[in-house]
């Protein structure tokens, strides 16, 4: 059971259009994390976690692709060995990649599932991104016979994405010098004198992430046996993105109202509830995973609601006690159903890449 085979890479630049992963936490381990995004892939398999269960999943449905929310890699590894998804995956040829964060804070992401869900209005980041430097400019000097197959090496290596156009590049004419030293075997002119070059000065982006594989592909497409290059560590304007969201409530509800509305539209039987469910509501966050930390922030303000994955106990106690409803889902029940919008939006970008959404992965909890 195959589909029409394509370039992974044609996966990740889809991905990167969905949840650029220039959006990820600082902490996070987003994008490729295991694969070549040369290999060619047919089907894809969405899931939150890519655990046993749902590496078997994949393997009968034919999937040699995998977007897994969570990273299946998230500390450092000190040995692959078998038994691990990580080994199997590797050995089968599945890629796989998360976006995690980076997917929270997109637009259309998880957390804006979650405040549809809610039909909340006027809403906005609960936390606002704080502005990072997240790309070099990579320029370097090629002949001008080669300028395509250097370029092309590095937009494979992910260079050149600027907001949703791939592929780019500035390209300008000059000449350039040098003088080869003995031993050395210069692909133009002759050692052991002052020569002259044609050349095209190549620039692209390359995001922080990417710079050790671009720069591996740079070397190993270009022709000459040193090739000059320049970094430019680029300055990120500020783009409005955050984690989390807060809005309001269209109309007057209670609390219970807006939980039962969460449940029908997350499609679970329960959740877990600290506060007061007759609580008039006009403020709600929401924040999918595990967002303490965003707790304080929800209560400076004035949140009446909160809606997450999962909470400590002495966290939920005291902002039961400061008036404010908290409701728990469980953490990948807050994240699940976004898999479905990703999936829309993979079949929008890729429409001959068949994608399947796992029905072995599941929440380790369940409430019984």
């Amino acid at each position: 059971m195959t589909g029409t085979a394509m370039q992974l890479q044609s996966l990740i630049d889809a991905m990167e259009t969905i949840a650029p992963t220039r959006f990820a936490e600082p902490w996070d381990n987003v994008g490729l994390l295991v694969g070549d995004p040369q290999q060619p892939v047919s089907r894809v398999l969405l899931t939150i976690d890519y655990t046993r269960a749902v590496a078997e999943e994949g393997k009968r449905l034919g999937c040699d692709a995998v977007i897994a929310y969570h990273p299946v890699i998230f500390d450092p590894l000190k040995r692959i060995v078998a038994g691990s998804v990580v080994y199997d995956a590797l050995r089968r040829g599945v890629a796989i990649w998360s976006p995690h964060t980076a997917l929270d804070v997109a637009d259309g992401g998880t957390n804006d599932m979650l405040a549809d869900a809610l039909a909340l209005v006027d809403r906005q980041p609960l936390k606002p991104a704080e502005t990072r430097d997240r790309e070099y400019k990579l320029i370097t000097f090629v002949p001008r016979e080669h300028v395509d197959q250097v370029a092309d090496a590095l937009f494979a290596a992910g260079c050149g994405h600027i907001g949703q156009y791939t592929h780019c590049s500035f390209r300008s004419e000059g000449q350039g010098t040098f003088f080869g030293q003995e031993g050395t075997n210069p692909t133009v002119g002759q050692a052991g004198r002052l020569e002259t070059a044609d050349e095209i000065r190549l620039e692209t982006v390359v995001p922080i992430a990417q710079l050790p594989q671009a720069l591996q592909a740079l070397r190993r497409s270009h022709p000459y046996e040193e090739p000059a290059f320049d970094l430019v560590r680029l300055a990120a304007p500020p783009e409005g993105h955050g984690i989390g969201r807060i809005g309001k409530v269209p109309g007057e509800a209670t609390a219970e109202m807006l939980i039962n509305l969460l449940k029908r539209e997350l499609e679970l039987d329960r959740v877990l509830v600290a506060g007061d469910t007759s609580n008039i509501v006009r403020r709600v966050a929401v924040c999918a995973g595990a967002c303490g930390k965003l707790l304080e922030e929800a209560r400076r303000q004035k949140v009446d609601l909160y809606v997450t994955g999962e909470l400590r106990h002495h966290d939920a106690l005291a902002a039961a006690q400061a008036g404010m409803t908290v409701v728990c889902t469980l953490h990948s029940n807050s994240e699940r159903k976004v898999l479905a919008r990703l999936q829309k939006r993979l079949k929008e970008l890729l429409p001959s890449l068949p994608t399947h959404i796992s029905e072995a992965d599941r929440d380790p909890f369940a409430v019984v």
